[in-house]
């Protein structure tokens, strides 16, 4: 219905193995694993862990395999490794401008049908540092460690450069040479500080590993070189393992801002479970399926601790604050991947090439940083590459990793295309889609052949006479102006007795898509359309979308309809599903409806609205978009008086130019009346065909779940909430919906307010999750914490999801008007797992687009000014929501120009930065600002000398807000 890429190097982790203690892990990694896993369960197996000698495995691990061996690119080891260790062209994924919703956005929006999709978290962890400088740097650090309830306070003096700090004087004017080199990377400046130390850190350690001083010491018996990574165990080790419940699986989630910061979900999915470094992520990628255990304990950093049974105590007992740190002693140990189950990433990437002389390969730089580097041969490169580097130097490829060895810092892989000038739309966006593995292809004849052949194609008469013919009543649509599947349209008629029929049509997709045929597998396969700024990538060939399923006015189209009798006070009397006919008298957008709305008493002229079926006046279809509007503020009301909730958060939309497809201007996007009006009679449709197929099918049938927000990071955000002064209830969906509409304030900022307040609400929330309900025995699990109801699942957008196409298929099979099925409930939770991810992808692969033409835009129409409000405090840099564009920033303290100093204070889990400027006259005193939630500031987006990328320059406080962009 609704139409609508992080620091560098992380190639260079300091080597660990069983075998040989590494320097000191971060002393929070343990608290905070503790922190997360107060089950009586896990509680038993850190104690089997310690008395069981069989799982203390002294570094004894599996060898890899023969054909993990084998798949080794024929370069010599050395060669292989011994790349310059000053290598700094690696680019960088930018923190969020634009909402995150994917996959490690922590927005939770709602769609136009009500499903409420929520990403990861946005923390920003305490990265794993260089043990040389870590007491250090954990001073001035960027991270969520919290302290005691005790006021804590940190001075830094004048900002050093981010490639500067915690660095003797030989490695700064090293990096600054190293700096120069970057004219083509693709890392902001925003982005980097913070990563000098870690990078440092990284190069000091690799080089001194490679010396041939430490040779000795980087070799086994055999004089062959310690692995980087650990060997994976075998997978009768991991299935015995995972039926003891001594290693947990999950999907692995990277943090984006702090690609060293990953995850995955605790046994009970309330909380996350936290894996430090990249050397524990054991070669996995962002969103494969891993198993991982606790490291052996020879891996353990325990202070004043060295009894067994005292260990335990500690670990089930210690007091923790909010991010783990352990207040009465020094515990802590590491979690590592030690299978991969699924690679669900993949494993091609957009980046640049590096010349290296003298080698037999060139190097690979990913876009995303939580990618590591590539070797690839050079004989895999462009022929002139090696005699022309330079003319490739902004030019954007695509690489498929093929091989990654646990004794190499560097996978290897192998160039897969061209992609053009970085910089441009065309060739990013191609980028994206094959990074995503989004199949943009045109549909081969075998999927064509499937389709009607006779055009134009007319219903057959046979077919009419099985369907309730709806042809004569109102019936019209309702979507955006620019759409063009319309997959749902609306009808509501007055009874004799002051009730009303009210009917949601919805293309009969499944009519045309046979199962098991070509089309239905390529749907299945894709599972989604995918809308970007200027295009979209349709699930089904254009003949079905635009033409054959699409509701277009005036025109016979074949539907699945839900019809119920209602009230006017929204109470349904009677249901009834079927399959239909209809012909819809007119084609409304958002704006028409609106109109309508908003002017009860106007008689509408012909030409004020899209051509309308001479069989139903205007004032006819005019007096049914106001029925329909009071019903539904009626139904909306009922939903949110028993409990639902709505994160909403706005959306930028572009105008583009019609024959380049350049961003002309931005808008944010006005969620109104008549949009509500559609979300609610489409949620209506959605929960009533949840309940039939249940009852029906209560085996297979294919529903939708929201589970609840995760309990630690809800308790942590009540009492940041607390400390604020915000009277928040995060008890329950509706608790927080009340409170989120409870007025921040009665000035011009009071939406705002809002805006960062449900931003902070959003981070705690989970994705909402197709399943199959004959996995879930425990029926409390169907429910949708958003919506607060039982049984949901989707219906009405078949045009652009299979899952809709499924539950179609069902609904017919239910009312036998359809097929008989034969599906298993293994086929049914394979193809909703497919659907989570591909949806999933879809997402982040939006959010892509919005960020790439809003990059664009700012370099073509910028600097762009704006007021700002802060959303999140650090001890070295803050986030900030951009109001005039609705785009999210960092301002890192060390990047602004003109402060002097800064200064950084916590109590609990709030925190406070005070920023002092330099003076300009120097009769006068330096300027202070002090920064905390909710404050406003005055920033200047501008574009970065990467491309596509965009900073938020922070003004001085007493600039005044210069002329702002329309």
């Amino acid at each position: 219905m609704d139409s609508p890429r992080q620091a560098k190097n992380l190639n260079r982790e300091p080597k660990r193995t069983q075998n040989r203690p590494s320097n000191p892990p971060q002393k929070d990694a343990y608290a905070r694993l503790l922190g997360q896993h107060r089950s009586s369960k896990f509680s038993l197996y850190l104690e089997q862990y310690a008395k069981d000698t069989e799982f203390q495995r002294e570094g004894n691990w599996p060898s890899p395999s023969p054909k993990a061996q084998s798949d080794r690119q024929n370069i010599p080891q050395k060669q292989r490794d011994q790349v310059p260790h000053d290598f700094s062209d690696s680019s960088d994924f930018s923190p969020s401008s634009m909402k995150r919703k994917g996959e490690e956005s922590s927005d939770t929006a709602t769609s136009q049908d009500g499903d409420v999709e929520s990403g990861e978290e946005l923390g920003s962890l305490k990265p794993n540092e260089s043990r040389k400088h870590q007491k250090q740097q954990r001073k001035t650090k960027d991270s969520n460690k919290d302290v005691t309830s005790k006021e804590t306070d940190s001075f830094v003096a004048r900002p050093q450069s981010p490639n500067t700090a915690g660095t003797s004087g030989q490695e700064q004017e090293k990096m600054k040479k190293s700096k120069k080199k970057k004219a083509h990377s693709r890392q902001p400046e925003e982005d980097r500080s913070g990563e000098a130390s870690f990078q440092s850190g990284m190069d000091t350690l690799t080089s001194s590993a490679n010396s041939p001083a430490d040779k000795g010491k980087n070799r086994g018996a055999r004089g062959s070189k310690r692995p980087v990574f650990e060997s994976y165990m075998t997978f009768e080790e991991v299935s015995r393992g995972l039926k003891r419940g001594e290693l947990l699986q999950g999907k692995l989630r990277i943090n984006p801002k702090k690609y060293h910061d990953s995850f995955i979900p605790s046994p009970d999915d309330r909380r996350d479970v936290f894996l430090d470094g990249i050397v524990a992520r054991n070669r996995a990628l962002n969103g494969d399926i891993v198993v991982v255990q606790i490291l052996p304990r020879e891996q353990w950093k325990v202070d004043y601790c060295s009894d067994q049974d005292e260990l335990i105590r500690k670990l089930q007992n210690t007091a923790l604050t909010d991010t783990g740190t352990v207040l009465k002693s020094e515990v802590f140990f590491f979690l590592q991947v030690v299978y991969i189950v699924e690679k669900k990433h993949s494993r091609a990437v957009t980046g640049f090439l590096k010349f290296l002389p003298d080698k037999p390969f060139a190097m690979f730089s990913p876009v995303d940083h939580r990618v590591p580097r590539i070797n690839v041969l050079l004989a895999d490169c462009p022929e002139d590459f090696s005699s022309r580097p330079g003319d490739y130097a902004n030019t954007l490829f695509i690489c498929r990793i093929t091989n990654w060895a646990a004794d190499s810092n560097f996978a290897e892989g192998q160039l897969a295309k061209t992609l053009g000038q970085a910089g441009e739309i065309e060739p990013e966006t191609e980028g994206i889609l094959i990074e995503y593995e989004v199949d943009f292809s045109e549909f081969s004849d075998a999927v064509l052949n499937c389709l009607p052949k006779n055009l134009p194609w007319t219903i057959p008469a046979e077919e009419l006479s099985k369907r309730r013919d709806l042809r004569k009543e109102c019936i019209f649509t309702i979507d955006p102006s620019t759409a063009r599947d319309l997959d749902d349209a609306l009808s509501c008629k007055r009874l004799p007795d002051g009730n009303f029929e009210v009917g949601v049509h919805i293309a009969d997709v499944s009519y045309f898509v046979g199962e098991d045929n070509a089309l239905d597998a390529v749907a299945s396969r894709r599972a989604t359309s995918v809308y970007m700024v200027q295009k979209v990538i349709p699930m089904l060939p254009r003949l079905l979308c635009e033409e054959l399923c699409s509701l277009n006015p005036l025109t016979d189209r074949l539907t699945f309809s839900v019809i119920w009798t209602i009230t006017p006070q929204g109470k349904i009397l009677s249901e009834w599903f079927g399959r239909s006919v209809i012909c819809s008298c007119v084609k409304l957008s958002y704006d028409h409806a609106q109109s309508m709305i908003e002017a009860p008493e106007k008689m509408f002229a012909a030409e004020e609205l899209p051509p309308v079926d001479p069989m139903h006046p205007i004032d006819e279809i005019h007096q049914a978009v106001l029925n329909l509007h009071s019903i539904a503020k009626n139904l909306r009301a009922q939903r949110f008086t028993g409990g639902a909730l709505r994160l909403e958060q706005l959306k930028l939309s572009f105008t583009l130019d019609k024959e380049t497809m350049m961003p002309q201007g931005c808008y944010v996007y006005q969620y109104r009346d008549s949009n509500k009006l559609v979300e609610e009679f489409m949620l209506l449709a959605n929960i009533a065909t949840a309940h039939h197929i249940h009852k029906r099918f209560p085996q297979i049938a294919l529903l939708r779940r929201h589970p609840p927000p995760k309990a630690k990071m809800i308790d942590e955000l009540q009492e940041h909430c607390d400390q604020l002064g915000i009277n928040i209830d995060l008890s329950s969906a509706g608790a927080l919906n009340k409170s989120l509409n409870t007025s921040l304030g009665d000035d011009k900022y009071t939406s705002a307010r809002k805006e960062v307040l449900t931003h902070m609400c959003s981070r705690p929330m989970q994705m909402a999750l197709y399943f199959c309900t004959g996995v879930l025995k425990d029926e409390q699990l169907f429910k949708h914490y958003a919506l607060n109801v039982p049984l949901y699942t989707h219906f009405t957008s078949p045009i652009r999801r299979y899952a809709d196409i499924v539950v179609h298929r069902l609904l017919a099979s239910s009312l036998n008007c359809g097929p008989s099925l034969g599906l298993s409930t293994e086929e049914v939770e394979k193809q909703a797992s497919h659907c989570n991810d591909r949806k999933t992808v879809s997402k982040r692969v939006q959010e892509l687009s919005s960020e790439l033409f809003f990059g664009v835009f700012v370099k073509e129409c910028g600097p762009l000014e704006s007021e700002a409000m802060v959303m999140g405090v650090l001890d070295q840099s803050f986030d900030v929501l951009v109001l005039r564009y609705r785009v999210q920033k960092r301002v890192y303290c060390k990047s602004v120009v003109g402060l002097d100093s800064f200064h950084h204070r916590k109590v609990g889990k709030t925190s406070e930065l005070t920023l002092v400027w330099t003076a300009e006259d120097r009769e006068k005193a330096p300027v202070e600002q002090v920064i905390s939630v909710f404050t406003l500031v005055e920033v200047q987006l501008k574009a970065d000398g990467a491309p596509m990328k965009y900073s938020a320059v922070l003004k001085r406080p007493e600039e005044s807000l210069g002329p702002i962009l329309n």
